[in-house]
């Protein structure tokens, strides 16, 4: 189950309330105040995890709550620490305050750790209350309640690569070929119905090897944008890519004509969000070996001048070029970053 957005309510602890004690040893029968301080409350903090990859976890335990202060004890004790709450979180989540709509955290590196509500303070024990006037106060603070926050995640993936086109171009075909991702495949669209993550791996005997990760877009369709269809609320994963790779499926096997099917792509992203438009991209014109594809790429090329890739997972064409294009593509775009 792929869940990339959920409500979470988190509780930092309270903190330990301080102690009332008197010292009483023999002979010593009006001893001092020796009252400890109560533990302060443990911290709510999210953790950037490499390893996990979804929200799944917070869909179905919405509450984290940390552990409060221990109180104070006599003889000078003080009270444990609470335990923190650490949510390990997915790279790429958006943690948004609720109640102001305010981003309040973005985790974009592995181990990075960010406090998002702190605990509150112990209370002071009757040590501290101890005057010239006043040898034996009576008086101990409690615990500072820990702070609370309704926050929702929203996960937007990190990957190198961000493969989108409309359904039945052939991309989760493509993720099968190239990657260690095996999402499902079918002659029909909408197979893919969640986005899928897969490595590929591209060893260079001379240059050393090189991981990419591709993001696979479930297939946009027209008024993506607009809140049709299932592509439209997965256009975020593909906004940290540093490349765009576009599916074209050259046959048109469904009655699609591929010139119309570059514009119309090029018009959702721009319509979901201008930057995606100044992102380097490929263009995949898969199916090369039905043959309608070749006229189609003819007619393609006149009216799009873009660089094109061919390509077909049936027979595996191309596929060693396009992995090398876009490693050399992504290593192009990091350096100008």
């Amino acid at each position: 189950m792929f869940v990339d957005e959920c409500v979470i309510k988190v509780f930092a602890g309270d903190g330990g309330r301080g102690c009332i004690s008197f010292r009483r040893e023999k002979y010593e029968p009006w001893g001092g105040p020796n009252g400890g301080d109560g533990g302060r409350g443990g911290d709510v903090v999210l953790v950037g995890d490499y390893n996990t990859n979804n929200l799944v976890d917070f869909k179905f335990k919405p509450h984290w709550k940390a552990g409060r202060g221990e109180h104070g004890q006599g003889k000078d004790c003080n009270g444990r620490d609470g335990a923190p709450a650490v949510l390990r979180l997915p790279l790429g989540t958006v943690v948004t305050d609720e109640a102001t709509g305010r981003v309040v955290a973005e985790l974009v590196a592995d181990g990075e750790r960010i406090e998002l509500r702190r605990g509150g303070n112990g209370g002071w024990g009757n040590t501290h209350f101890k005057t010239s006037t006043n040898r034996a106060p009576r008086r101990a603070n409690a615990g500072q309640p820990g702070e609370t926050g309704v926050y929702r995640l929203v996960l937007k993936s990190i990957a190198d690569v961000g493969l989108v086109g409309f359904p039945n171009a052939g991309k989760s075909s493509l993720m099968n070929a190239i990657t260690n991702a095996r999402p499902k495949t079918a002659p029909y669209p909408f197979t893919t119905l969640q986005p899928q993550i897969g490595v590929m791996e591209n060893p260079d005997p001379i240059r050393g090897g090189r991981r990419l990760m591709i993001a696979d877009i479930p297939g946009l369709i027209e008024g993506a944008n607009e809140d049709r269809g299932l592509g439209h609320r997965f256009l975020r994963h593909i906004e940290r890519c540093g490349l765009l790779l576009l599916m074209i499926d050259m046959a048109g096997t469904d009655g699609r004509d591929p010139r119309d099917d570059y514009r119309h792509l090029l018009n959702e992203l721009k319509l979901h969000d201008k930057a995606l438009l100044r992102k380097p991209r490929l263009v995949a014109a898969n199916k090369m070996d039905l043959p309608e594809a070749a006229a189609n790429l003819a007619a393609f090329r006149r009216r799009h001048k873009v660089p094109i890739i061919r390509i077909s997972c049936l027979t595996r064409e191309g596929l060693d070029k396009l992995g090398k294009d876009l490693v050399r593509q992504v290593i192009r775009a990091a350096r100008k970053d």
